[in-house]
């Protein structure tokens, strides 16, 4: 049903009582909030059949109360016919007050409330009714600060007087804060402050609120499925939860949603904690859908009892193509008492039970195909990792969401844009058992050109030996990605700028690199080193003798001198990249970055000299070349490149990825670097002067367990000062 209001309209002309009576009475996920320029004032609700509607905020809170059917709409109402008939004439009340202005409004309310609250906290009765709902409105729903200093300052009555207390404590209800949050929410992304510690940071650019959002009052969670390592889209999911999270000063609950058997393990329920560790994700709570399984196989009761779900055993096959064609399965008006007993007999193990499963009676006419008469439950005999041989019949991931959501207080459940058909059951879920509903924030999966994040399809590169295991530097999983070099700073600014929308897209590792660049420039100290085979040998003659021990002091980062400074060995002998050399010619001067200009002096072949020229002219110089002095001491080290491990940037439904495999997708290079190199540590990220930046995947321990670097792209197609490596620079 569509409730629909202007957004130019102040917020005692939006419909704050239709949306607290909706809130309280947990049935705001029915109303959908619609913004309507072209209505000039006042509020409607279109009713399920589209052709009536009820106008006026006071008429819609009534309409949605008696609709709720509930026990709280009821007492809404004011319960008996008596206290309803007060209700009545205090609404009637505020009804005559709607005629004078703000001010005049306040005081009249406030010399009535003080009298009729005098020994009371509810206008009628001992609960809250529309009555204290539409008087808070006349006050002007004086929820957020700046409206109850407002109100505050006309009465200029003392803290303790009833009208005070009262308006306080409507005020710090959280259905009457979602209420306003909601109202003023559809003009821009409005976001309500209710109390002075209640400002929030401003969203990060690429986030949208979440509707109906307020401080402190917030619960998100991520359920991943112990089924796999965790990859760059899970990444997605759980920093955006987080977010959320902490900018609501809420919770964020970790949920494993091990409800098969056939799929879970332990070593990737340890997994997905590492990788969340390994993100910087602190969870407020771990759960396990498998603590819920005895409460889920009571609510798949009810259901039965309710006549809303039926036992079937149908061939799989056969109801595929009955769900398909929209055809009921001859069990669907199978009895309450015959659906217990095969319900029973599934969940027993016995082996005739297995052929059984428990189908919610939703709609097989629906033109949304997840609402036909879905699998609720099934047999599975294996052992959970969990729980072990107890339970012989598991929920499905449908049918156990909505309601663990719901248990554990969630107030936002943000799904994929994939699950848009499947919204419309969790929301019948809810209502069908009458729980606590959750609102979904839907958001786009992240994907990537050239990349596959099925489970099953990086599971087989890792059986078939493509990649050396889950955390390899080509692999899109949370401990590859990290190995090859992400940032986390960078990671979760590049995620949550693609939070809000909801346009599946494939992005370019290209775009995510160069904002990954961006951050590790700016910490990654500065080194140099010369191929180990491919070099040639420059004579500096009046350089410093090897046996002399000369150095340099130089910046790690030339512009940050924060970072400090390394000695940087100079000696006659230098070693040069054999690219650099090429087309060099007696008489051109070179720059050896860090120490000077040198004068070539004569060129023979692969051997080169040269004279230092103190105080020479490095702009003049064409050529800025990276060297190493040929000493000992220097160091032996190993660069890895990476490529992708799919050829094509996106394939189809109909092509088999196994067709698209890159056959080169790992080089090597030994290269000579200075002795500076043996104090890294592991995962510090440097800069090799024009070749590019690198990770440390392996520090140095000794000649036989060398220092490995694995390359960081920087999303350039050409490395930043030519020395191109083995494969496509990206």
């Amino acid at each position: 049903m569509e409730l629909s209001f202007s957004p130019n309209a102040p917020l005692t002309e939006r419909p704050v009582m239709a949306l607290a009576t909706a809130v309280l009475t947990n049935t705001i996920n029915n109303y959908l909030i619609v913004s309507n320029h072209l209505r000039q004032s006042g509020s409607s609700l279109l009713l399920p059949n589209r052709k009536v509607e009820v106008i006026g905020d006071s008429a819609i809170a009534r309409y949605i109360a008696r609709a709720s059917n509930s026990f709280v709409g009821t007492s809404l109402l004011g319960g008996d016919m008596e206290k309803a008939a007060v209700v009545e004439s205090w609404m009637d009340y505020v009804n005559a007050l709607t005629k004078f202005q703000h001010i005049r409004r306040v005081k009249s309310v406030a010399k009535t409330l003080d009298q009729a609250l005098k020994n009371k906290t509810y206008v009628v009765g001992h609960t809250m009714t529309l009555a204290d709902i539409a008087l808070f409105s006349a006050m002007g729903f004086p929820a957020q600060l700046s409206d109850a200093n407002l109100v505050e300052s006309i009465l200029q009555s003392s803290t303790s007087s009833p009208t005070i207390r009262w308006m306080r404590m409507m005020s710090s209800c959280p259905a009457i804060r979602q209420a306003a949050q909601l109202a003023m929410g559809i003009s821009n992304g409005f976001e309500a402050t209710f109390y002075e510690d209640a400002i929030m940071d401003p969203l990060v650019p690429g986030m949208s609120p979440l509707e109906g959002a307020t401080v402190g009052n917030v619960v998100t969670r991520f359920p991943p499925e112990p089924s796999g390592y965790l990859h760059i889209g899970h990444a997605k999911a759980v920093l955006m939860n987080e977010y959320y999270a902490k900018r609501y000063r809420g919770r964020l609950i970790v949920r494993f949603d091990d409800t098969n058997p056939s799929k879970e393990k332990e070593e990737f329920q340890a997994s997905i904690l590492e990788d969340l560790e390994m993100l910087g994700v602190k969870p407020d709570v771990v759960t396990f859908t498998s603590d819920y399984f005895e409460t889920i196989q009571g609510y798949a009761m009810t259901l039965i009892e309710k006549g809303l779900a039926y036992m079937d055993d149908t061939p799989q096959e056969q109801m595929q193509k009955e769900r398909l064609e929209r055809v009921n399965s001859k069990h669907r008006d199978q009895s309450v008492e015959d659906c217990k007993k095969y319900f029973d007999l599934m969940c027993s193990g016995d082996q005739e039970g297995s052929k059984w499963c428990l189908r919610a009676k939703i709609d097989m006419s629906s033109v949304n195909g997840t609402m036909r008469d879905p699998v609720m439950f099934r047999q599975n005999l294996l052992p959970h990792h969990r729980s072990g041989t107890r339970f012989k019949a598991y929920p499905t991931y449908d049918l156990a969401c909505p309601i663990v959501d719901s248990i554990e207080g969630v107030t936002h459940a943000l799904r994929t844009t994939e699950y848009n058909d499947r919204d419309e059951q969790y929301q019948w879920i809810q209502s069908a058992l009458g729980l606590r509903r959750t609102r979904i924030h839907a958001f786009s999966r992240l994907n990537f050109m050239y990349t596959e994040l099925s489970k099953r399809k990086l599971t087989w590169f890792v059986e078939n030996g493509y990649v050396t295991g889950w955390d390899d530097a080509r692999f899109p999983t949370i401990r590859g990605v990290l190995r090859r070099g992400v940032d986390l700073k960078s990671l979760r600014m590049f995620i949550l700028s693609q939070g809000a929308s909801r346009r599946i897209v494939n992005m370019e590792w290209n775009k995510f690199w160069a904002e990954n660049k961006k951050e590790i420039d700016l910490k990654a100290k500065r080194f140099m080193a010369i191929d180990k085979h491919h070099n040639v040998k420059l004579t500096v003659t009046n350089g410093p003798d090897t046996k002399e021990l000369s150095y340099l002091s130089t910046d790690y980062l030339p512009k940050d001198p924060s970072f400090g400074k390394r000695l940087l060995r100079i000696a006659k002998d230098v070693l040069l990249e054999k690219v650099d050399a090429e087309g060099i010619v007696e008489g051109e001067d070179i720059v050896l970055m860090r120490w000077g200009v040198v004068k070539i002096t004569k060129v023979d072949g692969e051997n080169l000299e040269g004279e230092f020229v103190p105080d020479g002219d490095f702009k003049a110089a064409k050529r800025k070349l990276s060297w190493m002095a040929n000493v000992p001491e220097s160091l032996n080290v190993t660069l890895y490149e990476f490529d992708n491990l799919i050829s094509k940037p996106k394939l189809e439904e109909d092509e088999n990825f196994k067709d698209f495999i890159n056959p080169n997708t790992l080089a090597t290079t030994e290269v000579i670097g200075d002795a500076g190199l043996q104090t890294l540590q592991k995962n510090d990220i440097i800069q090799l002067e024009r070749r590019g930046y690198y990770r440390v995947d392996q520090p140095y321990v000794s000649e036989e367990k060398g220092l490995v670097l694995f390359m960081i792209p920087d999303g350039r197609t050409k490395s930043m000062g030519g020395i191109t490596g083995k494969l496509a620079h990206r």
